[in-house]
């Protein structure tokens, strides 16, 4: 039987360098992470899934936050996400995310990624399931 208790934060974020500047209010959060020259694809610019992973983070704690008072886990139903803007290496990416709609089951999160030029570089939105933990 597996572990139920969860690693946070989780080793994914912190092979990416992921992390969490606030999710103190219910339905949001806010990730920041640096582009690294790990990062990147040939052309020099940061590959998109990691983008994408910067996202995934920061919706998936905004739908965890909006279950405020339950214990949940929550599961990517799908994710679209829109590239806006080339990353270089070097720059401090900033990723905000907002819980949309939701209830007891399900929540539509969006997120907005923005250079440290305050450049918007990606935006994503996704359906989350959501389910109680014990």
């Amino acid at each position: 039987m597996p572990d139920a208790r969860l690693q946070v934060p989780p080793n994914c974020d912190l092979t990416l360098g992921l992390e969490c500047l606030d999710k103190s209010t219910p339905g949001r959060s806010v990730w920041q992470m640096t582009a690294d020259e790990r990062f990147e694809n040939p052309a020099g610019i940061m590959q998109g899934g990691f983008l994408a992973a910067l996202c995934d983070s920061s919706m998936g704690a905004a739908a965890v936050t909006f279950a405020a008072g339950r214990r949940i886990s929550v599961a990517n139903a799908e994710m679209k996400v829109s590239f806006l803007g080339a990353v270089r290496r070097g720059a401090t990416l900033r990723c905000e995310a907002v819980v949309v709609s939701g209830g007891t089951r399900t929540a539509f999160v969006e997120a907005s990624v923005t250079s440290d030029e305050g450049r918007l570089v990606a935006r994503a939105s996704s359906t989350y399931l959501l389910k109680d933990r014990q």
